[in-house]
């Protein structure tokens, strides 16, 4: 069609260069589903995985990648994703490096309103999803409403959200010493951030939240590039910079409740999934499907590493990416300004 303005020249260069990382990306996480899928009490061959996948294998690899392994990879996937998205929309819109979700005080937020759903209620599975959602959002609202100077600047942002995290740290302590040792157990193995509850139900619930969130994000992206050229020149563009940022904010938010809701406060995925996608993208482009496939291959990989680096002794995944995450976040204090 002559009216269709085709890519070309250094943009058609950055899109398949993103097209190759995404590609590349999305290999690696192929071949953790076959470790994270064969690995175990009872092992798969790489040929018996890709059979049960491909709906012909025995009854025991039907029953192990459908029932045991198949949730928590997928899970994995799904969350890392989720994070990953949030973390390079939030980074983008504040324009801070280190104004990821989890830092700024959402996840703390979505924590805290899980927590004392568990605690009080024994909520599980779509009760508890609603109210990680509820609950983040209201959080998000008051650390927005706080920051709001003209606009949402990137310090006050992640200065506020420091404050409001320290609140909502506050209220998990409070349930914590309130309930039962029983409930304060899974409460603490939810707040490590954990894969082990998640089944089958809650993937699926995961899987269509994230599909809606990440077509709403994708279709968003255009505005969050326009963005990156600075508020006067997006007006001047024709786009309104508050009203894209709170929508832009929103989808992010609402990823990381789901992702939250799932496995619980996975920490540092959405702080180092977007500044890795857009290293290996190039050009300073915020890309959004690539940051998804990192975040979903650094808590697959994360998880892996969880279940098997110490034998007989499982660790959450959060544990891991903590580790990870923790001196990433150091390094990038200590080198900004």
């Amino acid at each position: 069609m002559s009216g269709v303005r085709r890519p070309t020249g250094p943009r058609l260069t950055a899109l398949r260069r993103e097209a190759v990382v995404l590609v590349a990306v999305v290999a690696v996480i192929a071949v953790l589903v076959l470790v994270g899928l064969g690995a175990g009490s009872i092992p798969l061959s790489p040929g018996q995985v890709v059979a049960g996948l491909a709906g012909q294998g025995d009854r025991i690899s039907d029953f192990v990648i459908g029932q045991l392994r198949g949730p928590r990879v997928l899970g994995a996937v799904l969350v890392g994703g989720s994070l990953g998205v949030a973390g390079a929309i939030v980074q983008s819109v504040v324009r801070n490096p280190i104004a990821s979700p989890d830092v700024i005080g959402v996840t703390s937020g979505a924590s805290a309103a899980g927590l004392t759903a568990i605690v009080l209620f024994g909520a599980s599975g779509g009760t508890l999803f609603s109210v990680v959602l509820v609950g983040a959002v209201v959080v998000s609202t008051v650390i927005a409403a706080l920051a709001w100077r003209r606009g949402i600047t990137g310090n006050r942002v992640v200065l506020v959200g420091i404050g409001v995290a320290a609140v909502c740290l506050s209220i998990t302590g409070w349930m914590l010493t309130s309930g039962s040792v029983t409930q304060a157990g899974t409460a603490l193995l939810w707040l490590s951030g954990s894969l082990n509850a998640v089944d089958r139900d809650l993937v699926g619930v995961l899987g269509v939240a994230f599909v809606v969130l990440l077509v709403l994000a994708l279709l968003q992206s255009a505005r969050l590039q326009v963005l990156g050229l600075g508020d006067e020149v997006a007006a001047a563009l024709g786009l309104r910079p508050d009203r894209a940022k709170v929508l832009l904010l929103l989808t992010a938010v609402c990823m990381t409740a789901a992702a939250v809701a799932t496995a619980g406060p996975v920490s540092f995925v959405a702080l180092m999934a977007a500044p890795i996608a857009r290293r290996l993208v190039g050009g300073g482009r915020v890309a959004l499907a690539p940051a998804a496939a990192v975040g979903a291959a650094i808590t697959l990989g994360s998880d892996l590493i969880a279940q098997f680096a110490i034998p007989g002794n499982a660790l959450p995944v959060g544990v891991v990416t903590g580790v990870v995450g923790a001196p990433y976040l150091l390094w990038l204090l200590a080198r900004g300004r």
